[in-house]
Parts: C-alpha cells; structure tokens; sequence
C-alpha cells in the first residue's frame, strides 16, 4: 500500500495532457458487449476502474487484448450470460452498467449491487423503473439484482430525477429491443453523448441524446466498430483548479473547453486568467483570489465531480465562499481532512462556508473518496511543508498517473510505501 508524499507551496508550470474520460470509459465497456464482432476504444484512461471492468468482461467469456494501455479490442461472441453477484462488481458503482447491457443483450442478468465511493444515498430505482418499463422483472435477492424478460420492448419512460446512470442504463438496454423507446428528462452529460455515439457507430439508432428527450429505435443487431472516447472534463477541471490554486502558468492539453463552461466561468469570477484555444485551457492565476459562491447541478451545470477541488481552491479566496452540492449532500469528507491543513471552514444548513485566505499546513490526511483525494492533492501542493495522503487508491480510480503529471509541472510530489504502522491504522478504520 502506497501513500503520496508532497512538499508544498512550490509553483506549477508547463503542459498537462488530459486522458480519455473515466466517466465514458465505465459506461463505453459494458456496451461493447451488445456488438456481434469486436469492438476497438480508444483513448481510454489507464486506471483501476477501467482494469477491473475488463477483468469482468474476461469472466463473462469476452476476449479483451491491448494494444497499449490506452487502446482496447473487445471480442464478445463467446460471451455468456452468467450471474455476477459479488466480486470484482463490487468494486465500482459503474459495474452496474452491466445490467443494462445484459439484460439487452441476453434479456437476462444478475449483477451484485455496485460499490465505488460512498457519496450518500444513490438509489437505483430510476434504473429498474426503464428496466420495467421495457418488459424486464427485477428482483432483488440477497443483495443482487436480477432482471428477466421474455423480450423487451420500446417503451416511454420518464425519470423522475435526472440521472447520468439511468440514462446510459436504459438506452444500453432499448437499442435491441422492439420498437421505440423515449426516455424523458433525461440527462445531458457528454459522456451520454459519447455513449450514444459508439453504440451509433455499432448500429443503433438513437436521435436527441444531449437533450433532455432521448429516441431509441430498437434494431436487430449491432456490429463491431471503432470508437475514439472524449478527454476527461472532469480530470480537466481537476488541473485547471490545481492551477489556478499555485500555478504560474499551466497550459492544458486535449480538453474540449464547452464542457467546461461552468467552472471556467466560476475561476474567471475569481479572478483566474483563463484563455481557450483549440482543444487547449491555458491558466495563469493572480496574486489575490476573490470569494465566489457555487451550487452544484446537473450538467450544464457546475459539476458535483468538482465540488470537492473546488472547495480547497476557495480556501485561497479572500473573503466568505459557500459551496452547495445538490446532487450528493453527503459529498463532504474531505472538509475535516482540510480542517487538519488548517482550513477555516464550516458546515451550515447543508452548505459548506469558507472563509479565507488561510494559509494550509502540511501533515497527514486521508483520501475517503475519488474527489476527496484530488481536493487533498491539491490542498498538499498549496500548502506549507509536507503532506502525506494515504487510502490513494481512491484517487487512482479516476486520475492516471496523477503524481507523475504534477511532477512534470513542477511539483515535489512522490508515490511512496506506506510504513506497517499506518497500514494497520488504516486497516483498522476500514473495519469499524
């Protein structure tokens, strides 16, 4: 077990290229299982998630070769419907895409209900309700949930709340099912965009994804393809906060800028220089910050991933700052963590006050979350002295090769083994 080491307030310069985005690659794995012929990602991110969703795919009988770690060809013709009640699903809530995706595929499924980080509650009822909606019965034995249908057929189904999952889970199961299906108040992510893009190329017909209404057009089958995955907004977003935090000049590579509209609107109220170029963000940052407030939503709105940096980037601000998540209000246990680094904030009412700017002191944090983890990285390079961040796997989830990017920048930052002691320390907060 690993921890990261960063010796603080050292100024971040240069280029960052941003990977393909986590977001797409978790939803773009298990679609590929509903082709007949292989299916090639590219561009996908070199991280944990993305290693444990192919390790699932190989157990289910599909073929998965590399050509680099960024470039993947899934075989699925041998692949059966097996049930999937616990293990490797557990790991990350994204597995349950395989829902849809089976479900679709063989009108059966059986997936352990998914892990991934603990944002508060994240019910899956919008998921069962198109599941449903379609033909399929769902059940829920000890902890699985199992799906049946004797076919599936088009169906309007409209969400009750908006739902990046629901959205991507329904359409994953509706492309082979007969006739038509709409999906109403749906969500308008990118990464469904992108989703809806590869299963266009495999030969789905799907109109309106990245408006609120979605139309799927069941088909009979659907073919292997090839399939370039969008950068990451969010990974994006992650450096662009960092350099606005303790950046001299960060110019950042493969981003595509209108995705990032809301947070590059919110840094310019701060007063962050931001300049767009072609799929380029270039950050230089001022010697004062001001206060802003911000209220997560759904996108276009600011996204709730970036909450979390946000917030450490606001401890720099000068003045009162009050963050809102209205998507995962329980989003907030990074905020003791920046306490420790001696953050002036507080929680009121469901909001989150910062005051400053504080200076943040070195010491040892831990990383409860994928974000969590990011907001922490970000607060060790601003602050004075050392920090030590341990339960890093969270962060490499979601950000490949997070120490070394920030090294290239300028950073004094280390991947380092953590001593027996603090791995028994963490071991025992984990079984608590």
């Amino acid at each position: 077990m690993d921890k990261i080491v960063i010796e603080g307030a050292r100024p971040l310069k240069g280029t960052v290229r941003i990977n393909g985005a986590k977001n797409s690659a978790v939803a773009l794995l298990p679609a590929a299982i509903l082709a007949d012929s292989t299916v090639t990602i590219d561009g996908l991110p070199d991280i944990s998630d993305v290693e444990t969703l192919n390790s699932i795919l190989e157990e289910i009988g599909a073929v998965v070769t590399k050509d680099s770690n960024q470039t993947v060809h899934i075989d699925p013709s041998s692949i059966v419907s097996i049930p999937l009640p616990n293990g490797k699903v557990k790991k990350l809530r994204a597995s349950y895409y395989l829902m849809g995706a089976m479900l679709g595929k063989f009108k059966r499924a059986a997936i352990g209900l998914p892990g991934g980080c603990y944002l508060g509650p994240r019910p899956i009822d919008q998921h069962i309700k198109g599941f449903e909606a379609l033909g399929a019965k769902v059940t829920n034995e000890k902890g699985a949930i199992y799906l049946q249908a004797e076919e599936l057929r088009g169906a309007r189904v409209y969400l009750d709340v908006v739902s990046v999952g629901a959205t991507i889970n329904i359409m994953l199961a509706a492309v082979l099912a007969k006739g038509k299906t709409t999906i109403e108040n749906a969500a308008k992510e990118p990464e469904i965009i992108d989703v809806a893009t590869l299963l266009t190329n495999m030969g789905a017909n799907i109109k309106g994804a990245g408006t609120d209404i979605i139309r799927i057009e069941g088909v009979e089958k659907l073919y292997g393809c090839i399939h370039t995955i969008i950068p990451d907004r969010i990974e994006a977003g992650t450096y662009a906060i960092a350099a606005a935090a303790q950046g001299e000049d960060v110019i950042i590579d493969n981003v595509i800028p209108e995705h990032l509209e809301s947070l590059i609107a919110k840094l310019r109220e701060m007063g962050v220089i931001v300049e767009q170029g072609f799929e380029q963000l270039r950050i230089q940052s001022p010697s004062k910050l001001k206060s802003v407030d911000v209220k997560t939503l759904v996108y276009p709105g600011f996204p709730t991933d970036l909450q979390q940096p946000f917030t450490t980037l606001l401890t720099k601000a000068e003045g009162t700052s009050i963050v809102t998540d209205t998507i995962y209000q329980a989003r907030l246990k990074h905020i003791d963590e920046l306490r420790r680094m001696n953050a002036n904030i507080k929680i009121e009412g469901g909001s989150v006050l910062v005051t400053g700017p504080t200076t943040l002191n070195g010491t040892l944090v831990k990383a409860s979350d994928l974000r969590a983890g990011a907001s922490l990285v970000i607060a060790g390079l601003t602050a004075q002295g050392m920090t030590e961040i341990i339960g890093i796997d969270h962060i490499e989830r979601g950000y490949e090769k997070m120490t070394d990017k920030l090294k290239r920048l300028g950073a004094n930052i280390r991947k380092v083994p953590m001593t027996e002691h603090e791995i028994d320390k963490l071991n025992l907060e984990l079984n608590l």
